[in-house]
């Protein structure tokens, strides 16, 4: 059987695919180019016969699962390869749809590919709106340094001890007046930009949790055992779980640690060693959220003495 077995090498593009396949023991040739369509992806799968003969691949990009979830219905294996990782000869500069097809195809039926791990349809969704948030939140923080710095370019000091970004801090905002109507309007522009941001977020952190709610008993699991630890809470360890994925895939801390590029880099000869920054070469969602995290320990740890040595018959502060 195992010589039947086709190698299909799959360059996928937003509107086009192009297909290359290695048989076992003979070459590899181009089938040409099909539309990114579900319909066109059937109809080649139907034409290259029996999907229990059929080893697919393609590079991991910005078009996702889908076509990895459509062949996997079919009844075709597939493997979404990392594409950093895909062996290169040297001096080889031309770089084509065909080319990359047949290279794919090649490498694969050789075992040189270097899969990577797919999430199922939920982790995925659940994924999408945790990385919405995230970019909400970059949107919040630019909407606030506009608007904070146009105060400081027209001279405007909030009073004593009414720290930015409070309620009282917005309060004043909205009470300012300025002699120039076009200052005045650049005003109200930026502050509604601010309140806008603050109510996307808001919105989809409650997205956040609902969809907590109707996640997988594993997935609900690993979210409230990570809140168990200093640092960490809801949105943090919904955006932990969500990039992990399936944590038992990672067979040592080691190999976990490497997934989020926060190991250290490492520029060693002989007996000499030599070890510098983190890499940050790994999955930069989950290095910032962990980052975060580190950084808040210290006050989580002052907050927890707090509680753990507040007086007998007394009330600690939360």
């Amino acid at each position: 059987m195992k010589e039947k077995v086709r190698f299909l090498g799959l360059d996928v593009h937003a509107d086009t695919i192009a297909v290359a396949v290695a048989e076992a023991n003979g070459e590899v040739r181009s089938l040409g180019t099909i539309p990114n369509r579900a319909e066109s992806i059937r109809k080649l799968v139907k034409k290259l016969g029996g999907v229990e003969h059929l080893r697919a691949c393609y590079e991991a990009g910005p078009t996702g699962y889908v076509l990895y979830w459509q062949l996997s219905e079919l009844g075709v294996q597939c493997d979404v390869v990392a594409p950093t990782l895909v062996p290169v000869k040297a001096g080889d500069r031309v770089k084509t749809d065909r080319r990359d097809a047949e290279k794919l195809a090649r490498n694969h039926r050789s075992g040189d590919l270097t899969a990577v791990w797919v999430p199922d349809a939920g982790s995925e969704a659940l994924r999408d709106l945790v990385r919405a948030r995230e970019a909400a939140k970059q949107d919040q923080l630019r909407a606030r340094h506009r608007l904070s710095k146009f105060l400081l370019r027209t001279g405007q000091r909030p009073g004593h001890g009414v720290k930015a970004w409070t309620q009282g801090y917005l309060v004043w905002v909205r009470q300012l007046c300025y002699a120039q109507p076009a200052q005045t309007a650049t005003l109200l522009d930026y502050l509604h930009e601010v309140e806008h941001m603050g109510e996307r977020v808001g919105r989809l952190e409650q997205a956040i949790t609902e969809a907590v709610k109707l996640a997988s008993p594993q997935m609900q699991a690993v979210v409230r055992d990570l809140q168990a630890l200093r640092g960490i809470a809801e949105i943090s360890a919904v955006t932990i779980a969500s990039e992990l994925g399936r944590i038992s895939r990672f067979e040592s801390a080691r190999q976990l640690m490497g997934y989020s590029g926060t190991v250290p880099g490492e520029d060693s000869s002989g007996k000499r060693m030599r070890r510098g920054p983190i890499t940050k070469t790994g999955n930069a969602h989950l290095r910032r959220i962990v980052v975060e995290a580190a950084l808040e320990l210290p006050a989580a740890a002052s907050r927890w003495a707090g509680v753990t040595q507040a007086p007998a018959g007394g009330s600690a502060r939360n």
